[in-house]
């Protein structure tokens, strides 16, 4: 299911989540720039290296231009191509104005930025010796579907379907969507971990996500109140 729109209306104009947006985006076109190599070299350099956060390897001297705990922040604004962009881009931009509309813009800031680092520490934590390294905004934006979740769960979603060269478009409810991305981030985890399926951090996606869920309650404004009914 490749979600589309949300029939959930927000009070304020969303300018975190779309200045979010525009850095990842400035980012992107920064990171192509470079070139196949520059590119490999920036990713090193910025992307998060669970083995270099444990001082179990190091990396060059050239590559090792900022701390290891500052990559935990640098990596959520880097991604590795334009399908992983895109894809991260449109979940941050269906949920996240309205999270940003249930906390404000200065606490949505720092709660992106919490979720991110909770995202990036519990796939560190969970393969020390790793020396991949991790870039990409999902961990934060899981962060923002798992508050969203417990905020919006009624909320109808647009998503669309592929059927062979056809998209069948339908709405269902937040938590439907929201429910069946988990249970496939799970799932995924799970092959990961028997070593059946590589190259996609999962564990930061629950890492995110439930960061997400716990730190909600601390975020949002006192009227906004948790499993909120559809809005007619």
């Amino acid at each position: 299911m490749i979600p589309l729109h949300d029939d959930n209306p927000t009070r304020i104009r969303p300018l975190v989540t779309i200045g979010l947006i525009g850095i990842n985006v400035l980012v992107f076109f920064w990171e192509i720039s470079l070139g196949p190599d520059g590119l490999q070299r920036v990713v090193y350099a910025f992307g998060a290296i669970p083995a270099v956060l444990f001082d179990r390897v190091e990396l060059s001297p050239g590559l090792a231009v900022i701390p290891a705990e500052l990559t935990l922040l640098t990596s959520m604004f880097m991604h590795g191509g334009w399908m992983h962009l895109i894809s991260n881009m449109l979940y941050l931009w269906i949920f996240g104005n309205n999270i940003e509309d249930a906390m404000g813009h200065g606490r949505f800031i720092f709660f992106y930025i919490l979720c991110g680092l909770a995202a990036a520490l519990a796939h560190a934590l969970l393969d020390p010796g790793s020396r991949i390294p991790m870039i990409g905004a999902s961990g934060a934006i899981s962060g923002v579907l798992g508050a969203y979740l417990l905020l919006y769960p009624h909320a109808r979603v647009l998503v669309g379907v592929p059927l062979g060269f056809f998209i069948y478009t339908l709405y269902l409810p937040a938590m439907l969507v929201l429910g069946f991305w988990f249970l496939l981030q799970v799932i995924n985890s799970t092959a990961a971990a028997a070593g059946q399926e590589g190259g996609v951090a999962w564990f930061a996606h629950i890492g995110g996500f439930v960061a997400g869920m716990i730190l909600i309650p601390l975020f949002k404004h006192r009227d906004v109140r948790f499993f909120n009914p559809p809005r007619r």
